[in-house]
């Protein structure tokens, strides 16, 4: 092993400052001081000590809001700002994002975008364009890792317009920086250059260091993509000084691997090997995944160029593990082993070539030289080292290559194991389905009593967190859409409960507003929920009318879930909203839930639903559908009958999401008088 000096990095007197006034800081101000710190410790390379403030930012930040930090995630939909509580929201997206990018920068993708996508939500809430802009950023920093180009420029964009809007001259040039690293991975050299420089020029305003650093060794590597190799080195060592003298570890780690391959470019072996060591040895001390893949892949093409196959082949090895690792933790296993056959048995088929084309020389020279016998003996004893050699190489090479099929037969016998357990759980939840679907209305039993009417349900799983229920009695019709906590498996638990409670509540009353009361205590009952820490938090939302079949007076009574009303021969839209107030959970026993009642007429179309059909993505820019655009496409087909509403509502969705996943379940009822 070969061992490499760093400069002596020393404790940035920020650093050192925060540190300090950590110790006296209390409440809220504790929390901007943790979150400040989380970010020096991590621009210096320190993820631990980053991940830990920012963690102690989010606990103190979760307990105002009477929560522990995971279930606040996963109730950050029904969170909603109060006066005075817009400094919480801000400081709970930074300390998502700090988090997020430690995450990021070890390599765990799907914690880093869980924080991340949390963080835009909180800043969504109170308006923050400066967060909002940052989330954007780092979500497109994600994408770009896992080579999603499109959504990755799509999100640089984003953060780069509000970045303008609010002249956020450091985010703008971190955009451009963003930016000009996409086009650079779409091999639009041109454009990538564009929007480096573009980066470089505000950084030079504003002297940031850090940033022009930055710059300068994205430059490079456009240099080094359109094979300059000087102009590339040139750009690098401006970036290195700057990096040394600022004590920037993450920078230096970036400077070493990027001069280290463009010396390899060159041919330069002894320069590339000493500074690719260099960045392994620092992206190990800092635990950084995707740094440590670089430096093994391209130290394996080193020790290829040396003839050193051994040591190639480790290095290659290791390089497969940790980029697999970046790509998908779970699957590792076997992603490493299969890539990793397919592409060392190409290095290893170009190895055996290489060595024919030597035994092919060496038989010319023996021929060529055969007259004379001491050249001859001199020769063979060069023939016989030679096979000595290679014979040594096969059998180390024929080791291998049994120790890589060992583990292709374990990998295949673990993969026969997890399908037959797939296939165990989905026969399980298909016939979870037949169960579910028995307990929902038939829609002979709606259509007998509402002729013109449609339900369009669509779950995301197998089963459904999403319900829809029926009931009649001698001139009232009562029908409800829900939407329960969740989906798939989850949710389908919760919709069978919500269904028995509901049908329990219209035995007992006709008013929706006592209906909703009822189905809000029995769900709280069935769950043993209260307002103990251990308690579920799992609830619905709920919209529900009754309707006098002689009449046509509508009562309505909603959870956090409106009714939309379209008039004959009119082209607006009327809305009955709900009480914003969910179903079970964090709500109160004796909650009570507004009633509204109006009078409709013959040819009157009125719609209940979920939130899954506007919550969908797709269209040419891979966007959310939205509420307004739904409300759009019903007022667009009022000239057809129900059924064509029912058959063209699916049909559009279908379109719209093309291949892009259905994030939620969709339910949609339509009745017309």
């Amino acid at each position: 092993m070969l061992l490499f000096c760093f400069p002596a990095f020393g404790q940035s007197p920020k650093i050192d400052s925060l540190r300090t006034a950590l110790r006296s800081a209390q409440d809220t101000n504790k929390v901007r001081v943790l979150n400040e710190l989380s970010r020096q410790l991590f621009l210096v390379g320190n993820y631990d000590s980053a991940l830990t403030c920012a963690n102690q930012a989010l606990e103190l930040v979760s307990a105002k809001f009477q929560a522990q930090p995971d279930e606040l995630i996963r109730e950050l939909k029904n969170l909603r700002p109060k006066e005075g509580t817009a400094g919480l929201f801000s400081m709970l997206s930074r300390a998502y994002n700090n988090v997020g990018n430690v995450y990021n920068r070890q390599g765990n993708y799907p914690r880093a975008l869980e924080n991340f996508y949390a963080a835009l939500k909180t800043a969504e809430a109170i308006g923050d364009k400066k967060s909002i802009a940052n989330s954007y950023n780092n979500i497109g920093l994600i994408k770009t890792g896992q080579n999603n180009n499109a959504e990755a420029l799509e999100n640089h964009l984003a953060a780069l317009k509000l970045r303008q809007e609010i002249g956020d001259k450091q985010g703008i040039a971190a955009s451009y920086n963003n930016i000009g690293n996409v086009h650079s991975r779409r091999k639009n050299f041109a454009e990538a250059l564009k929007s480096h420089e573009a980066a470089l020029k505000i950084r030079e305003e504003i002297a940031d260091k850090r940033g022009i650093a930055n710059s300068y060794g994205n430059i490079g590597k456009v240099h080094y993509s359109t094979g300059n190799a000087e102009e590339a080195l040139k750009n690098h060592f401006i970036a290195l000084k700057i990096r040394e003298a600022i004590g920037d570890k993450e920078g230096l780690a970036s400077s070493y691997g990027n001069i280290g391959n463009t010396y390899l470019q060159q041919n330069k072996i002894t320069e590339a090997s000493e500074y690719l060591g260099k960045c392994l040895q620092l992206a190990l001390t800092m635990g950084s995944k995707e740094f440590i893949q670089d430096s093994y892949a391209s130290l394996s093409d080193v020790d290829s160029i040396r003839g050193d196959w051994q040591a190639a082949y480790r290095h290659y090895k290791l390089s497969v593990v940790y980029r697999d690792s970046l790509l998908n933790e779970e699957n590792t296993a076997k992603t490493v082993q299969q890539q990793m056959n397919y592409e060392f048995d190409k290095k290893e088929a170009a190895s055996r070539a290489e060595q024919e084309k030597k035994d092919a020389v060496t038989d010319l020279i023996i021929y060529s030289v055969s007259a004379g016998l001491l050249l001859v003996l001199l020769l063979a004893v060069f023939i016989f080292w030679s096979y000595s050699q290679k014979k040594k190489a096969n059998v180390i090479i024929s080791q291998q290559k049994e120790e890589v099929e060992k583990q292709k037969d374990l990998v295949e016998e673990q993969k026969k194991i997890v399908e037959e357990k797939n296939k165990d759980i989905t026969d399980s939840i298909t016939y979870a389905q037949r169960i579910q679907q028995a307990k929902l209305p038939r829609n002979e039993q709606i259509t007998a009593s509402l002729p013109q009417s449609f339900v369009l349900f669509k779950p995301k799983d197998i089963v459904s967190g999403d319900f829809y229920f029926f009931d009649k009695n001698e001139r009232t019709v009562f029908l409800a859409a829900a939407d329960c906590t969740g989906h798939g498996v989850p949710g389908a638990f919760m919709s069978l409960i919500g269904y028995e409670r509901l049908d329990d509540a219209v035995q007992h009353s006709s008013d929706t507003s006592e209906i909703l009361t009822l189905l809000n205590k029995g769900i709280k009952a069935s769950l043993r929920q209260s307002d103990s820490d251990q308690s579920t938090r799992d609830g619905m939302d709920i919209a529900l009318c009754a309707i006098d079949t002689q009449t046509r007076r509508l009562k309505f009574s909603g959870a956090n879930r409106p009714l939309w009303i379209v008039r004959k021969n009119t082209a607006e839209m009327e809305e009955l909203k709900g009480t914003k107030k969910a179903i079970g959970g964090l709500t109160e026993d004796e909650q009570r839930f507004e009633a509204q009642e109006v009078q409709l007429a013959e040819g009157d179309t009125f719609y209940l639903f979920s939130d899954g059909y506007a919550d969908l993505f797709g269209g040419a820019e891979g966007k959310k559908l939205t509420t307004k655009k739904f409300k759009e496409i019903l007022l667009g087909i009022q000239h057809l009958s129900m059924t064509e509403q029912g058959a063209h509502l699916e049909r559009f969705a279908s379109e719209w999401r093309g291949q892009t996943e259905q994030v939620d379940d969709i339910l949609v009822i339509g009745v017309r008088l």
